[in-house]
């Protein structure tokens, strides 16, 4: 038998080479540096943590894409981290519990889940976020949306759309109709399927208000008219008016953010409680990034997650760094007057008889 192949990898995992991953580092640091001038304060988190600490709360709802180890130092065992949002979570609630709210917090960092999705294959991705804990209104909501297009911006893309969501619109509705589970399933299914065939064939006196929502899902003013025209149970009615009322806040905000919103899509937002985001580029059926509500131990919280390889591959190709080679014996400080300008100077280690051969073989384009 052949040995393996040093270059193979797991399904799912990859080498970032020269120049991605250098262009993915400069990605994060500028998107960090615009939730800092927001007064998002950093943290960083570990890899592991013990399973039942890291798998709590919100965590219990990535515990499926969790990979799991048994710690040879505790005997216990332990989790690498599928997302870092509940770790945040973690943090606020214990070592930041005294923090004057609402606390900000931003992050950055790798995460490995079990399987990769269908439009997003990898299991090693690289997250960057914010998280605002402590408030419970459609102003929170609307500044991780206006924070996060203008992070977006600072690495060229400025054309994004933001779709919101109110994933427990649709069991508010369910759970106030006359429908037994199997049926409600079916309801579901349909709506995440978009048929509004199967919808009327299966949802009954909901029927006409689901289709309605189903068929409305677009631009705010289309679909938040379908909303206060429909006949919604009180429950329901409160989710749809804090859509409004967030629709309203983001674009005062941030004014010409394209929007979305479809009033009856809940899928993938399993640890949510109110308004979600997911974040796209034009042309680019990948999500850049997704969040929305959920709870922090017992206090209202909201976040949104920006996936860096998503990101990387929609923003516009940054330029490489010019490189200079810069033969033996060249003075110090000319090569970090060239640094300073912004160029990559490759030093030359020995003397070569033909440094533009040299500069060639080391891709520079220029010699200093």
């Amino acid at each position: 038998m052949s040995a393996p192949s040093l270059a193979l990898l797991p399904a799912g995992l990859h080498d970032l080479l020269p120049p991605e991953a250098e262009a993915e580092a400069h990605s994060v640091d500028a998107m960090l540096e615009v939730f800092a001038s927001y007064g998002y304060q950093r943290v960083k988190t570990p890899l592991l943590e013990f399973e039942d600490t890291l798998l709590a709360g919100a965590g219990q709802a990535v515990a499926d894409q969790t990979f799991r180890v048994m710690d040879p130092h505790s005997h216990r065992m332990m989790a690498l981290r599928s997302d870092i949002t509940p770790q945040i979570a973690r943090i606020a609630t214990t070592r930041l519990a005294a923090a004057p709210r609402p606390l900000r917090l931003s992050y950055a960092g790798p995460c490995l889940r079990v399987a990769g999705q269908q439009l997003a294959p990898d299991r090693q991705i690289s997250q960057a976020g914010i998280e605002l804990i402590g408030d419970d209104s459609p102003q929170a909501d609307a500044e991780l949306v206006a924070v996060g297009a203008e992070a977006l911006g600072a690495i060229g893309l400025h054309r994004i759309s933001v779709d919101l969501t109110m994933p427990k619109l649709l069991p508010a509705l369910l759970d106030a109709a006359p429908l037994d589970p199997a049926t409600s399933q079916l309801v579901t299914r349909a709506l995440d399927r978009k048929d509004a065939a199967a919808l009327r064939a299966h949802a009954g006196p909901l029927a006409a208000t689901l289709e309605a929502l189903l068929l409305a899902a677009g631009r705010p003013p289309r679909a938040l008219a379908a909303l206060a025209g429909a006949d919604l149970p009180p429950a329901a009615r409160a989710l749809a008016d804090r859509l409004a009322e967030t629709v309203g806040a983001i674009e005062r905000l941030a004014p010409g953010l394209t929007l979305t919103v479809d009033p009856v899509e809940s899928r993938g937002f399993r640890y949510h409680t109110g308004i979600c985001m997911t974040v796209f580029a034009p042309g680019r059926h990948e999500e850049l990034g997704r969040g929305g509500r959920y709870r922090a131990g017992g206090e209202p919280a909201s976040g949104l997650t920006f996936y860096a390889d998503a990101v990387l591959r929609a923003a516009p190709i940054r330029p490489a760094r010019p490189r200079i080679y810069v033969p033996a014996g060249t003075p110090p400080e000319a090569a970090r007057a060239l640094r300073a300008q912004g160029h990559a100077t490759v030093l030359g280690l020995a003397p070569v008889d033909d440094p533009a051969a040299e500069a060639r073989r080391l891709g520079c384009a220029l010699i200093a």
